[in-house]
């Protein structure tokens, strides 16, 4: 099984970003069954979770993302995607998605999202 990113990169404050993050070696009934989470990890700092979207597609956000940031899941092509609007500098980090299965912890590469100010 492998988590694999997409998006992120930089821009202004006030501007908006999409990460992808896509399962690969899972069928999509097992993928439809997953929480998936969103981490982050700015420099110096302890990584700290973002937001998580269950198999009912209940989702939870930590306070300093809730009302800016969006997760949603297409099971057909066993992706989630987190929407990031009214980005700030404290968005800056690494993002990183995050599946418990089977009794293993898969993390997703990484992705840079930086925010000038």
């Amino acid at each position: 099984v492998q988590l694999v990113q997409s998006g992120g990169g930089s821009v202004q404050g006030g501007g908006s970003l999409r990460l992808s993050c896509k399962a690969s070696g899972m069928i999509t009934s097992e993928f439809s069954s997953k929480t998936v989470n969103w981490y982050r990890q700015a420099p110096g700092n302890q990584r700290e979770s973002v937001a998580n979207i269950t198999s009912n597609r209940i989702t939870n956000y930590a306070d300093a993302v809730k009302g800016r940031f969006t997760l949603s899941r297409d099971n057909g092509k066993k992706t989630v995607y987190l929407q990031m609007n009214s980005l700030t500098p404290d968005d800056t980090g690494i993002y990183y998605c995050y599946m418990f299965r089977k009794g293993t912890d898969y993390w997703g590469q990484g992705t840079q999202v930086t925010v000038s100010s």
